[in-house]
């Protein structure tokens, strides 16, 4: 299906500052569309003027919906529909003729104009499924009256409201609560589910004929004055979020103030119970906060047991015992490395690109040789199951091709290079390091010969990482060493 901007720039003649305001009024008109317990299609005139395409669509959350196909794209040409040319010509919304039948369900149409700066840029079709109605209860036919004040606001450009752009998928919605104020801020009616939650803050009587912003000051949890900035959002004076925390409960609002015709004839109030959400927000804050100090703690072990290594290593006369210990450092501060990686992140993934530039500069300390290191293409982001052992390998093959392919004294260059592909789900990591030393002895064989290092390298790629590994003589000199290693659903 096409996107919107795909639609409008393609067959209309708007421009990107008009583009963006369709982009607003449809981020909101799921309000619209709920309180009006009707579809809407937004209808834009093309670059010629002699047709209309289609280029959104919304269904309600509180009733049925009128078309069951998706009518995004359609172009039908100017006077097929006449309501539309009426609300795009005259600026006016609708509401004349007789009810569609649509596959033996009878619709009511609607048009209303979208204004934006002066200029009608396009049309709302309000369209109504009026096989389920019936007597309207005081909630629906609240709803409906603050469905017809936002469609005056739309049609005279002053909704939505260009300085309100918050997230709408996390903003309250009509059934979550609602609440319709009169022009003082005093409450006309409150829906249940909106009752229920101030009752849920400690209020004991009903919210009809209450003031609103006051009475949500006094329950709101506060050591001091009543809280003027507060009591003014719940009042609707201005288009806001905010959120009540009190004792046991946390309620979130957004007011809108209605000016169907200029001026403020009141406000609506949505608001939601985010008890049990924040709750979680909280376990899960605390969740990463302990992930991060564990992280940090074993990080700081590591360094201790290195700082022991270190220590011991400095007391053994042997050569090959000092030897064998300085490289068990070694593997011990890559893995260190992770960990304090990980003790920064809020969650289990590593940007591994600085891991593998702090490993590499740390085995080139130990390098007998003036061996200069360098790193090409991106690790990317990589799990810590991944990492880990990652990091452990990279230390080894480094520390294998810096310890065996110079001598002391001698120049020479490491290059690391990291290259990520491969299908959706199946993501896939080549490494290669490539040196220009020595090379490998005659007749080595890199599936069964080699020192620790490399044993360790060959368990961790092909047994942990479920990869592959290769190590061959470098194309003029020196050594490749490469492995494969899978990050998607393909990993063994």
């Amino acid at each position: 299906m096409p996107s919107m901007n795909d639609l409008v720039r393609q067959h209309t003649a708007l421009g990107e500052s008009d583009l963006e305001w369709l982009h607003l009024l449809v981020s909101e008109w799921q309000l619209l569309s709920d309180l009006s317990f009707a579809d809407l299609v937004l209808w834009v005139p093309t670059r010629d003027g002699t047709r209309y395409v289609s280029v959104a669509q919304m269904r309600p959350n509180t009733g049925p919906t009128s078309y069951q196909d998706d009518m995004v794209g359609h172009l039908v040409p100017r006077g097929r529909r006449p309501l539309l040319d009426s609300a795009l010509d005259e600026g006016r919304i609708v509401r004349e003729g007789d009810p569609e039948w649509r596959e033996e369900v009878p619709v009511r149409v609607e048009s209303i104009p979208v204004r934006r700066a002066g200029r009608v840029l396009g049309v709302i079709a309000r369209n109504t499924n009026l096989l389920t109605v019936r007597t309207p209860s005081r909630l629906e036919l609240t709803y409906l009256q603050s469905a017809s004040d936002l469609a005056q606001m739309i049609a005279a450009g002053e909704f939505p409201f260009a300085e309100q752009q918050g997230d709408m998928d996390v903003s309250p919605r009509v059934g979550d609560g609602l609440i319709r104020l009169d022009a003082d801020g005093v409450v006309q009616y409150a829906s249940p589910n909106a009752l229920s939650a101030y009752h849920r803050l400690g209020l004991a009587a009903d919210l009809v004929g209450l003031h609103l912003g006051q009475t949500t000051a006094r329950l709101a949890p506060s050591r001091g004055p009543i809280d003027e900035s507060l009591a003014k959002l719940a009042s609707g004076w201005a288009p806001r979020e905010a959120e009540i925390d009190g004792d046991e409960c946390v309620v979130q609002l957004r007011a809108i103030p209605l000016k169907p015709k200029g001026s403020r004839i009141g406000s609506l109030v949505l608001l939601r119970d985010v008890t049990e959400l924040r709750r979680r927000e909280r376990e899960l804050i605390t969740k990463d906060a302990t992930i991060r100090e564990i992280h940090h703690r074993v990080k700081n072990n590591l360094q201790t047991v290195a700082a022991l290594l270190r220590l011991q290593a400095r007391r053994i006369g042997s050569q090959e015992g000092r030897e064998a210990l300085e490289e068990a450092v070694r593997r011990v501060g890559s893995i260190a490395i992770v960990h304090e990686t990980l003790s920064q992140n809020l969650d289990e993934r590593v940007e591994f690109d600085a891991i593998a530039d702090r490993v590499l500069a740390m085995v080139a300390e130990i390098s007998p040789g003036k061996v200069v290191g360098r790193r090409g293409g991106r690790f990317g982001i990589l799990d810590a199951e991944v990492a880990t052992p990652l990091s452990m390998v990279l230390t080894e093959v480094l520390q294998n091709a810096l310890e065996h392919g110079f001598g002391p004294g001698e120049h020479g260059t490491v290059e690391v290079g990291a290259v990520r592909g491969g299908p959706p789900g199946r993501d896939r990591l080549l490494v290669t390091i490539l040196d220009d030393g020595k090379g490998l002895p005659s007749g080595f064989d890199a599936r069964t010969g080699g020192n620790l290092g490399l044993q360790i390298v060959r368990t961790l790629v092909e047994g942990e990482l479920g990869g592959t590994f290769g190590m061959e003589p470098g194309e003029e000199r020196g050594t490749r060493v490469t492995f494969d290693i899978p990050l998607g659903t393909g990993r063994a």
